[in-house]
């Protein structure tokens, strides 16, 4: 870790470094519309933004990486506010948090304006003791004086990644900072590997501590109902009047199978008949449920990931589609959003199709196909 420090100087001199050096200034009004931007990424591959930020930290030319619209210019960026925490020693777990936290208050970019005095990767201001105007505006100066905050709040490793960031930043918008973690967690993966040993000597709870999640999810969660028994509607749920009539549709013939027993690879066409192949499992009732609602969705999770548009988690509207498990881009489960913080689903073998709050979910991935 101490080789990490000592080649830091040569580290942020490479070629890659000195081209973010030359930024394009955001404006004052840019800058404040950057630091309250508040929505929730969705249909993050963080698997590919880690390959493509690898093969941009190797000399390709990287212009398309998910979540980032400059990479060019933030890349170089990350790899300051990572080789800064190296250095410093700071766990993995606090280079996510800086990477996300320069995520939401400037995008990653070294701004020269913003909120009052506001300045830089973390927009932290002279007034406030952050240090003078050209200290803030040096990225290795505004990434350390953030990390030695950081590592001044008491339990921050034991913090969700935006109550941690929140603790240092005190912003207006504490929750903002949850969206930018999964990107954040692949810069930093990806830009780590570039240093020699870099985590071998961190303790395994600190690995262990970066891996938890801040999940963008519905103001309702779903709670509210108390548990809930498989197979049966939670009292006093009732389809919201605003939900779209489609939607309306696809949940009421869903809500019908309620209590049957999932079969993987079952069509959802009898699944209260004898035959366990014509019972659901959870991309065919998705797709059978739409069909008596006259939309047509395609057969497994790995395509309807890829049906109607995005949506963010969020927003989600009664009928839109949730996914987890596996990755973004290739989830392995489906569900369908009721409203109220409510979600229908058929779970897995053994299991009934059945109405599940929305707070058990990581949500990976949101589509409303409407």
């Amino acid at each position: 870790m101490k080789g990490i420090a000592a080649g830091l100087g040569v580290v942020v001199l490479t070629p890659l470094l000195l081209s973010g050096t030359a930024m394009v200034m955001a404006s004052s009004s840019e800058a404040a519309t950057t630091a309250s931007f508040s929505g929730c990424l969705t249909g993050l591959d963080t698997a590919e933004v880690t390959k493509e930020v690898t093969k941009l930290l190797d000399g390709a030319s990287g212009k398309d990486i998910q979540g980032l619209d400059l990479p060019a210019e933030q890349i170089p960026n990350a790899q300051t506010i990572v080789a800064t925490g190296l250095s410093l020693d700071v766990p993995k777990k606090g280079q996510i948090v800086a990477i996300a936290t320069a995520m939401q208050e400037s995008r990653l970019r070294n701004l020269n304006s913003g909120d009052r005095d506001s300045l830089g990767l973390f927009q932290q201001r002279p007034s406030q003791g952050w240090g003078t105007a050209q200290q803030i505006r040096d990225p290795v100066f505004a990434s350390e004086q953030f990390y030695k905050h950081l590592l001044k709040v008491d339990g921050w490793q034991q913090m969700k990644v935006t109550q941690a960031a929140q603790a240092v930043q005190r912003s207006g918008y504490p929750d903002a900072y949850a969206q930018w973690e999964d990107l954040a967690t692949a810069l930093q993966k990806a830009i780590a590997t570039t240093f020699p040993n870099a985590g071998k000597d961190e303790p395994v709870k600190d690995r262990e501590s970066a891996s938890s999640t801040d999940t963008c999810k519905p103001d309702k969660d779903g709670t509210s109902f108390g548990r809930i028994p498989e197979g049966e509607v939670p009292k006093g749920y009732k389809i919201p009047k605003d939900a779209d009539p489609r939607a309306r549709a696809a949940i009421e013939w869903a809500m019908h199978q309620l209590g049957t027993l999932y079969q993987w690879g079952g069509s959802c066409t009898d699944s209260h008949g004898p035959d366990p192949m014509k019972r659901c499992d959870c991309s065919s009732l998705m797709q059978q449920a739409y069909a008596h609602a006259h939309v047509k969705l395609t057969r497994t999770t790995y395509t309807q990931v890829n049906e109607g548009k995005a949506v963010s988690a969020k927003n989600l509207e009664p009928g839109d589609l949730i996914f987890s498990r596996g990755t973004a881009a290739r989830p392995e489960h489906v569900g369908m959003y009721m409203g109220e913080g409510l979600v229908i689903e058929a779970p897995r073998t053994s299991k009934p199709t059945r109405i599940a709050p929305i707070k058990d979910w990581d949500i990976l991935a949101a589509r409303r196909v409407l």
